[in-house]
C-alpha cells in the first residue's frame, strides 16, 4: 500500500490533533492501516479526476476534510460547545469525533461510481468498513456501534447540502469539506484536462484559492480566512462553501472571511 507525501503528511497532522484521545487515535491508525479504503479512495479519485474531469476526489481530499472536521470540533469543545450527542446525553465528545472521522474519510468513495448521488453511493460502499472499524474499536459496546455509525452516515448523506441534515457533527463536515478547495485540489485535473468543458469553473476558481485558515474567531467560535489570488476564487465561495455554511446546523457558530492578496478581506459571515 504506497501513499503519497501529502497523504502521510496529512496522517500526521490528524494523528496530532487527536493527541487527546486514545480511541480516536486507534480509529484513525486502524483506518489510515486498511487497505481496501485505501484503494477504494484510490479508485474514486481516478473516476473523479481522469474519467469525470473533477477536482480531487480521493485519499489527500478524504484526508484533508477529517483533519478540517476535527480541528473545527475541537475548536467548538474548547469554546465550551457540545456536539449534539452530548447536548441529548446519548454519547460523548469522544463518540461525535468518532463518527467525524470515519465520515471525513469515506465521505466521497461514491465517486467510485459517478458524481451523480455519490452521497448514497457512499454509504452503500462504507458501510462494511464502517462496522467493521466499530466492531474492532467498540467490540462489546453495541450502543457507541449504533450511534457513531448512524452519526457517520448521516454526515456522509449530507456532505454535499442536498439532504436536510441535524446535527452539529454533520453540519461541521459539511463545511469541512467545503473548506477543502484550494489550489492543490485543483493541481492535477488542471494539468491533465486542457480542453475547455462544463463546470471548469470550478477548478478554475479552486486555482485561485491560495490558502485557507481555519481559527479560533473573535465573533463566533470558528473563524475561516481564505485568501486568494484573483477573483475568480469568489466563485468556489459563494456557489460552494457558503451554501454548504448556510444548510449547516453549525452556522451560527462560524464567521468567514475572504479577500484578494493584498487587499481587504469581505466579511460574509
Amino acid at each position: 500500500m504506497t501513499k503519497s507525501v501529502k497523504e502521510i503528511s496529512l496522517e500526521t497532522k490528524i494523528l496530532k490533533r487527536l493527541q487527546h484521545s486514545s480511541v480516536c487515535t486507534e480509529l484513525v491508525k486502524y483506518l489510515f492501516e486498511d487497505e481496501e479504503l485505501q484503494e477504494m479512495q484510490d479508485y474514486a479519485n481516478n473516476v473523479s479526476i481522469k474519467r469525470l474531469g473533477y477536482n480531487d476526489h480521493g485519499p489527500v481530499h478524504m484526508r484533508q476534510v477529517a483533519a478540517n472536521a476535527i480541528k473545527m470540533l475541537n475548536i467548538l469543545r474548547e469554546a465550551g460547545i457540545q456536539t449534539s450527542l452530548e447536548k441529548e446525553e446519548i454519547g460523548t465528545f469522544e463518540d461525535s469525533m468518532c463518527a467525524l472521522i470515519i465520515s471525513g474519510l469515506m465521505h466521497d468513495l461514491g465517486m467510485m461510481i459517478g458524481r451523480q448521488g455519490h452521497e448514497e453511493m457512499s454509504v452503500i460502499l462504507a458501510k462494511p468498513i464502517i462496522e467493521r472499524t466499530l466492531m474492532h474499536i467498540f467490540p462489546y459496546d453495541l450502543h457507541k456501534r449504533t450511534i457513531v455509525k448512524s452519526l457517520a452516515i448521516e454526515a456522509i448523506v449530507g456532505h454535499m447540502s442536498s439532504r436536510k441534515i441535524h446535527s452539529i457533527e454533520a453540519g461541521i463536515l459539511l463545511i469541512a469539506d467545503g473548506c477543502d478547495m484550494t489550489k492543490g485540489r485543483a493541481r492535477i485535473p488542471m494539468a491533465i484536462n486542457t480542453t475547455p468543458r462544463v463546470g471548469d469553473i470550478h477548478k478554475y476558481s479552486a486555482n485561485a484559492i491560495n490558502r485557507i485558515g481555519i481559527h479560533r474567531g473573535q465573533r463566533r467560535p470558528i473563524r475561516i480566512d481564505i485568501e486568494m489570488s484573483g477573483d475568480v476564487g469568489f466563485f468556489q465561495i459563494e456557489e460552494v462553501l457558503l451554501g454548504k455554511i448556510d444548510s449547516s446546523p453549525a452556522k451560527k457558530y462560524v464567521e468567514l472571511y475572504a479577500g484578494v492578496e493584498g487587499e481587504e478581506a469581505k466579511c460574509y459571515l
